[in-house]
C-alpha cells in the first residue's frame, strides 16, 4: 500500500507541473493585464508597478522565478487586487467557507443518493423505482444555474422559509447545499442502484436469504459493501467537482468563498491569485482520487494495489 501510495505521489508530480506550466502561460498570454484599467494608468506608474511586482523581467524568468517559489517555500505569491495581502492569506481565509459548502453538499448528496439508489433497487421496477429514476434524471439534467435561481425564487422568495443569501446563520447554507448537493445525489443513486442490483442477484445473497437473513441484515451486512464500490470510484472526482462547483454557486448565493474569489480574481486577471486557486484545487483533485483508490481497493479485496 505504501508503495502505491508512493507511485501515484510521484506520479502526480509531473502532472502538477504541467498545470502549473499551462495555466501560468494561458493567463499571461490572455488579453489584458493586472493593472488595466477603464482610466489609463500614468505609463510611469504602469513601469514602477510591473518592476514592483517582477512583471518587466522576461516571460521565462519570471515562470521560473514563480515556480522556485511555490516548490521550494510554498510562496503563491503577492496578490495583484489586493495590495497589503498575500494569495496564501487569501487561500487560508476563503477555503473554510468553500469546504463547508462543499461539506454539506456531500452530506446531502450521499443521504439523498444512497438512501434513493438503495430503495429503488430493493423496489425495482415498481412505482417506487420509477419515482426515483425520474428524480436523478431531473437532478442530471438541469444544471446548478438554473436549479439555484429556481429554488431561490420558490422558497426563500414565495415561500420565504430561508435565506436566499449570505452566509451568516444556517439558514443562508441550505439552498447553497441542496443546490449542489442535489446534482450529485442524482449521479450516486444511478450508481448505487446499479451497483445495488447487480449484487442482490449473486449467489451468496441467495444463501443468506435461503438461510433466513433479514432484508435488512441481507442489504446493511453483504449487499451494501459490494454495492457501493461504483460509488466509490466516483466520490473522488465528485467531491472535487462539489468544490469547484462552488463557482456558479457562491456567485449565485453571494457566499464569499474560494469560488467566488476566483471569478472575481479571474475578471481582474490578478494572476498570482488565479495560478494559486488553481494549483490548490488541481492538488485537491489528486488527493482525492488516490484516496478514492486506496478506499476502493478496501473494499474489494479482489483489487490490488498497482
Amino acid at each position: 500500500m505504501l508503495r502505491f501510495v508512493a507511485n501515484r505521489l510521484l506520479q502526480a508530480i509531473p502532472v502538477m507541473l504541467i498545470i502549473i506550466t499551462v495555466s501560468f502561460f494561458m493567463l499571461r498570454l490572455a488579453p489584458g493585464g493586472p493593472f488595466t484599467a477603464e482610466k489609463a494608468v500614468p505609463p510611469e506608474i504602469l513601469r514602477n508597478l510591473e518592476a514592483h511586482y517582477g512583471l518587466d523581467k522576461p516571460l521565462p524568468v519570471q515562470f521560473i522565478t514563480y515556480l522556485g517559489k511555490v516548490v521550494l517555500h510554498g510562496d503563491l505569491g503577492p496578490s495583484f487586487k489586493y495590495s497589503n495581502r498575500t494569495v496564501n492569506e487569501i487561500l487560508a481565509d476563503k477555503l473554510p467557507v468553500s469546504l463547508e459548502l462543499g461539506g454539506l453538499a456531500l452530506v446531502v448528496a450521499l443521504v439523498l443518493g444512497l438512501t434513493f439508489g438503495i430503495l429503488a433497487a430493493l423496489k425495482r421496477n415498481t412505482i417506487f423505482d420509477y419515482a426515483f429514476s425520474t428524480v436523478g434524471m431531473v437532478g442530471i439534467c438541469v444544471p446548478t444555474f438554473v436549479m439555484g435561481p429556481l429554488l431561490v425564487l420558490t422558497f426563500g422568495i414565495h415561500f420565504g422559509w430561508v435565506n436566499a443569501s449570505g452566509w451568516y446563520t444556517w439558514q443562508d447554507r441550505v439552498l447553497p447545499a441542496l443546490t449542489l448537493g442535489f446534482v450529485y445525489s442524482a449521479y450516486i443513486m444511478r450508481l448505487t442502484r446499479g451497483g445495488m442490483l447487480e449484487v442482490l442477484t449473486q449467489d451468496y445473497i441467495r444463501t443468506a436469504r435461503a438461510k433466513g437473513a433479514s432484508e435488512t441484515r441481507i442489504v446493511l451486512r453483504h449487499a451494501l459493501r459490494g454495492g457501493l464500490l461504483p460509488v466509490v470510484s466516483f466520490l473522488g472526482p465528485a467531491i472535487a467537482g462539489i468544490l469547484t462547483g462552488s463557482f456558479v454557486i457562491e456567485t449565485i448565493f453571494q457566499i464569499p468563498g474560494l469560488g467566488r474569489e476566483f471569478v472575481n480574481s479571474a475578471f481582474n486577471r490578478d494572476y498570482t491569485l488565479v495560478l494559486g486557486t488553481v494549483i490548490l484545487y488541481a492538488g485537491l483533485l489528486v488527493l482525492l482520487n488516490l484516496v478514492a483508490d486506496v478506499v476502493q481497493v478496501w473494499l474489494n479485496p479482489k483489487l490490488k494495489f498497482e
